[in-house]
C-alpha cells in the first residue's frame, strides 16, 4: 500500500494512503491517479524542524563564505597568492632551518651531486651550441679537484680566486675547488690590475685561475710583467686555464685535466658542520670605494637557489643566464637556482640584443635572468614578426623600469616578470611573486614576523638618518620614502666582508630604535604602499647604479684627483630619461694656473676605471658646496643634472669617437635625450 510521509513526533513517518484505501481493491497507481490533484499526499514530505535548521544553517554557511570571499577580494585581493607563496618560502626556510640543527649539511654543490646521479644524462648547460650534461659537469669537475688536490696541493679552507668569463669551465672549476672545501673568490673581469691587486690581498687568496680570455685583456697584458711580479711578492700563485704558457711564472690546467682521474675526491675533504661557514667571496663596490670581498655561506647559497622554486619553476624549465657568472645573480640564482630545480640553463658568453631571442627559440627558453638595462636594449631592437614566438614565460632580475617593463609586454607577449630585491652582502630579500608593474617586491604580516626590516626618515640633504631628540631613528609612515634598514638576527644574519672588520661594522647601524639594536644598512630609500608592495627610489650615499654595475663614487673620485690638474672633486649620479639607474658626473675644481685638458682626462679614466664608472659629465666649478658636516654637498648638484641651458658652468660630455670631453651644447644635449647620442 503507498506511504505518505508526515511529520510524528519530530521525525518524518511513512502511513498508507488514506485515499488508496478507500479506493478497494483498484490498482495503487490507478486509484491515486484517479483523484483531484492535491487530494492525495503520496507524493508529499513534510519537513521536520531538523531539516529546516539543516537548511538554515546551510543557507547561512554559504552566505557566510560568500561575503568572506567578496571582504577577501575587496579587502585582502591577494591573501591566496601571498598565502601560496609564503608556505613554499617557508617550508624551503624549514628545511634549512633542520639542516642546521642535524649533522647533515646539504649544499649546493651536494645538491648538484644529487641531480648529477639522478639525472645523469640530462643536459645542465647549453653552451655555444654544445650540451653538457651534469654527468659531463661533475666527471670535469673531478678532473679539476684531482688536479688542484694532488698538482696545486689546495687544501680544506683555501682561498682560491677566478678571473673568468662565462664558459662551462667557469663552473667545473668551482665545482672543483668546491669539493677540496675551499673557499672561492670570483672577480669581476672588467677591474683594472691595480683593484684586482686589492681583491687578491683583500680575501687572502693564496692562487689565482684565469681563463685564456682573461688572460689576454688588454688592460692585463700591458702590465702583466709588473703584475705577476706583484702576485709573487705577495706568495700568490697563477694558474691558467690553458695547455702552455709563455711566462714561467704561470702554470698550466689544461694539459694536466685531460690525464686526471674523473673519479669523485673523497667527501670528507670538504665536510663542513655549519651551513654558516664561508664558500665564496663576491665582490661588490658597495659604498666605500674600492672593492669588497662580500662573505657567502652556504646558507645565503642556499636561500638564493631557491628563488627560481619559490616563483613556481620546475625541473622542466630551460633558463637563459645572459649576466656574468662573477655576480650574485647569475652564479646563486641562475645557476644554483638550475641545480635546486634539476633544470636545463643556457649560458651566454656576452649578452647580445639581437641574439637574446633567437637563442631562446632555438633553445626553448622557458625562464630568462635580466637586469632593467638589459630589457631595454631588448626593446630598442628592431620590431620583428616574431616577437611574440617563443615559449618564455618568465623573467627573473632587478631593476626594470615600470616604462620598460609595459614596453616589454607590449612587444613580446604576457611574460611573468619578477623582480628580486636584495643585495650581495645584504640580509634581506623581497620577492615580487604577483608580478605588479613598478614594484620590486611584496611584505604582509607574515613576512615582518619572520624578517624585521623598517623604513626610517632621511635627510637627503645632509645624507643621514633622521633622529628623534632621544638619538633614534623615526619610522616613516605608509606610503612615504624612507632608507630600508633590515635587522640583524638569527634568521637574519649579516656575514660582513672578508679582511677589514671596519668595513664589516661600516653597514651596520646600530642603537636604530633601542639601545643595543643591529641594522643592516642597505643604502636604498624605498616606499612600501597601502597593498603592502614594496618600491624602490633610489640609492643614497657614495654609490650609484649604471649599465647594471654599482659605482663608488669614492673610488671615483679618488681615481680622478690624480690627474694633475683636478684640486677637488665631487663625483655623483644624474638621471638621464630613458637610461635605468644615474650616469656619472663629477663637479670639480681646477688648480689655480692650470686649465681643464679634456683628452688627458680621457685617458686616465680610460686606463683607471672600468667602463661602467667613467664620468660622463664634467661641471667645472669655483667652489664646491659642502654640508654642515663637511660632506660634499650633492643634492643640488644631482637635483640641477646636466642641462647647459639651466646650467652656467661650463659643462662637458665623454666623447668616445674624439676621445675627449668636449663642451657641452644644447645641440648634443637634446641628442643625449633623443638617444642619438653614443654613451
Amino acid at each position: 500500500m503507498p506511504l505518505v510521509l508526515h511529520k510524528a513526533a519530530g521525525h518524518l513517518v511513512l502511513t498508507p494512503c488514506a485515499a488508496l484505501r478507500n479506493a478497494g481493491s483498484s490498482p495503487y497507481v490507478t486509484a491515486c491517479q484517479s483523484l483531484s490533484p492535491g487530494t492525495c499526499g503520496c507524493l508529499r514530505a513534510e519537513p521536520s524542524a531538523n531539516t529546516d535548521m539543516t537548511l538554515g544553517w546551510l543557507s547561512a554557511l554559504l552566505a557566510g563564505v560568500f561575503s568572506a570571499h567578496v571582504l577577501q577580494k575587496l579587502c585582502f585581493p591577494y591573501f591566496w597568492s601571498d598565502m601560496m607563496f609564503l608556505l613554499r618560502v617557508i617550508r624551503y626556510g624549514v628545511k634549512l632551518e633542520l639542516f642546521k640543527l642535524t649533522s647533515r649539511v646539504c649544499t649546493v654543490l651536494e645538491r648538484f651531486i644529487q641531480q648529477a646521479q639522478r639525472v645523469p644524462d640530462k643536459p645542465f648547460v647549453i653552451y655555444d651550441g654544445r650540451v653538457h650534461t651534469y654527468r659531463d659537469v661533475e666527471q670535469r669537475s673531478n678532473r679539476l679537484a684531482n688536479v688542484f688536490l694532488h698538482k696545486v696541493h689546495l687544501r680544506k679552507g683555501d682561498c682560491v680566486a677566478l678571473l673568468m668569463t662565462n664558459e662551462p669551465d667557469f663552473l667545473c672549476v668551482w665545482f672543483g675547488l668546491a669539493k677540496l672545501g675551499c673557499t672561492v673568490a670570483f672577480l669581476n673581469t672588467n677591474i683594472k690590475s691595480k683593484s684586482l691587486l686589492h681583491c687578491l690581498t683583500s680575501c687572502g687568496a693564496k692562487t689565482l685561475i684565469v681563463d685564456a680570455v682573461c688572460f689576454h685583456l688588454p688592460d692585463l697584458v700591458d702590465c702583466l710583467d709588473s703584475f705577476l711580479t706583484s702576485l709573487l711578492e705577495v706568495n700568490i700563485q697563477v694558474w691558467a686555464m690553458q695547455s702552455h704558457s709563455e711566462h714561467t711564472q704561470v702554470h698550466t690546467l689544461l694539459d694536466q685535466v685531460d690525464a686526471a682521474s674523473d673519479q669523485p675526491v673523497p667527501a670528507v675533504l670538504r665536510a663542513t658542520s655549519s651551513l654558516k661557514s664561508s664558500t665564496l667571496y663576491i665582490f661588490t663596490s658597495g659604498t666605500t670605494g674600492l672593492p669588497k670581498a662580500a662573505v657567502i655561506t652556504h646558507l645565503q647559497s642556499l636561500k638564493a637557489a631557491a628563488g627560481f622554486w619559490a616563483f613556481g619553476a620546475t625541473e622542466d624549465d630551460v633558463v637563459y643566464i645572459p649576466l656574468p657568472l662573477y655576480h650574485s645573480a647569475a652564479s646563486l640564482i641562475g645557476i644554483g637556482g638550475t641545480i635546486e630545480l634539476g633544470a636545463t640553463c643556457v649560458l651566454k658568453k656576452k649578452f647580445s640584443a639581437s641574439q637574446f631571442w633567437n637563442d631562446c627559440r632555438k633553445h626553448d627558453v622557458t625562464i630568462f635572468q635580466y637586469i632593467g638595462e638589459l630589457c631595454r636594449y631588448l626593446c630598442n631592437q628592431p620590431k620583428t614578426e616574431a616577437d611574440k614566438i617563443h615559449k618564455v614565460q618568465m623573467g627573473v632580475g632587478n631593476g626594470l623600469r615600470q616604462d620598460v617593463w609595459r614596453e616589454f609586454h607590449r612587444r613580446f607577449g604576457n611574460i611573468k616578470m619578477c623582480e628580486v630585491y636584495g643585495s650581495t652582502e645584504g640580509n634581506l630579500c623581497f620577492m615580487n611573486h604577483i608580478g605588479k608593474i613598478g614594484t620590486v617586491g611584496r611584505s604582509n604580516f607574515i613576512y615582518r614576523l619572520l624578517f624585521k626590516y623598517d623604513l626610517v626618515k632621511y635627510d637627503m640633504e645632509n645624507d643621514e638618518p633622521v633622529k628623534d631628540q632621544y638619538g633614534f631613528c623615526r619610522r616613516v609612515e605608509r606610503g612615504e620614502t624612507g632608507l630600508l634598514l633590515s635587522k640583524v638576527s638569527s634568521i637574519t644574519p649579516f656575514f660582513g666582508y672578508a679582511g677589514n672588520k671596519r668595513l664589516t661594522e661600516k653597514k651596520l647601524m646600530r642603537n636604530v630604535f633601542v639601545k643595543g639594536d643591529a641594522y643592516f644598512n642597505t643604502g636604498d630609500l624605498m616606499a612600501e604602499d597601502q597593498e603592502g608592495f614594496i618600491c624602490f627610489k633610489d640609492r643614497v650615499g657614495d654609490t650609484f647604479r649604471w649599465k647594471g654595475e654599482n659605482v663608488a663614487t669614492t673610488e671615483v673620485t679618488e681615481t680622478l684627483n690624480l690627474v694633475d690638474f683636478i684640486q677637488e672633486v665631487n663625483v655623483y649620479g644624474v638621471e638621464i630619461p630613458g637610461h635605468e639607474g644615474r650616469a656619472g658626473m663629477a663637479a670639480m675644481i681646477v688648480r689655480p694656473g692650470l686649465v681643464f685638458d679634456g683628452k688627458k682626462l680621457f685617458e686616465h679614466v680610460k686606463r683607471e676605471l672600468p667602463a661602467y664608472a667613467h664620468p660622463l659629465f664634467i661641471r667645472l666649478q669655483e667652489v664646491l658646496e659642502t654640508t654642515s658636516t663637511f660632506k660634499h654637498q650633492k643634492f643640488q648638484l644631482v637635483q640641477s643634472g646636466f642641462n647647459p641651458s639651466t646650467i652656467s658652468d661650463p659643462l662637458y660630455v665623454l666623447d668616445y669617437q674624439q676621445k675627449n670631453y668636449v663642451p657641452l651644447t644644447d645641440s648634443i644635449y637634446q641628442s643625449i635625450l633623443t638617444g642619438e647620442y653614443r654613451l
